[in-house]
């Protein structure tokens, strides 16, 4: 039985579909991406100083991290800053009664998913937006936040989180703070970053650990986030 070259293989698995085709319909799909950047950018440039809140979306009303996340956005609207969250359930509906039941501002950049996402009840019509695309959702949460609260979470929590410090780290958005709330959580990921990635192999620099902090108390979390901008003299206002 005649066994198929890797070219023989390449051009059976393109036979129903001509490459230029697929070079055309990805051509057109940026000016889809753009429309969402577009949009994205000139409604969260309207809703002053902000903090993403980051965490899993199977967390239930009844766990201790979801009332952790709702007493976290109350305070920080009591601050004076407004919440971005990703707009689901979990933890991103946590933050967003939080932000509400405090008379405070909160968007929600909810992802389409086939199955699973759906917008939380706590987020106003006009404060809500919806993205095809989790690298364009992504840029959002960066962008337009003066810090980040990251709860416990799924994969989608972590690549938010790492992307948060990998900017951080490369100066590519000014620094800004970094929290990582529920040490039983977290201390174990903590301890492999600072033994396998840095003590052994040197993959990241020292002090880079110092990117954030972790904190068990939503005043702990929430005063990491004022006393880091207490040394500027604007105070976050609507």
């Amino acid at each position: 039985m005649h066994s198929l070259s890797d070219e023989e293989k390449i051009k059976k698995a393109f036979a129903n579909k001509q490459w230029p085709e697929i070079q055309s319909s990805n051509s057109w799909l940026v000016f889809k991406i753009m429309g969402e950047f577009v949009e994205g950018f000139d409604r969260m440039a309207q809703i002053g100083p902000c903090v993403s809140i980051f965490g899993s979306a199977r967390t239930k009303p009844e766990h201790p991290a979801y009332k952790m996340a709702t007493e976290i956005a109350g305070k920080l609207s009591k601050a004076g800053y407004g919440v971005i969250t990703g707009g689901g359930p979990g933890i991103m509906e946590a933050a967003n009664k939080g932000a509400k039941e405090a008379n405070g501002k909160s968007v929600g950049l909810n992802i389409k998913l086939p199955f699973e996402q759906h917008a939380n009840i706590y987020i106003d019509y006009d404060k809500l937006l919806d993205f095809d695309y989790f690298f364009v959702r992504k840029v959002m949460f960066m962008k337009f936040a003066q810090g980040f609260i990251v709860m416990p979470g799924g994969l989608g929590t972590l690549d938010e989180l790492f992307e948060a410090l990998t900017l951080s780290q490369t100066n590519k958005l000014a620094k800004f703070p970094i929290v990582l709330v529920g040490s039983y959580f977290w201390n174990g990921l903590v301890e492999w970053i600072k033994e396998a990635m840095q003590a052994n192999d040197q993959y990241i620099s020292p002090g880079d650990e110092n990117l954030f902090k972790i904190v068990d108390t939503a005043d702990e979390a929430v005063a990491v986030i004022i006393d880091f901008y207490a040394k500027y003299t604007i105070s976050p206002n609507f």
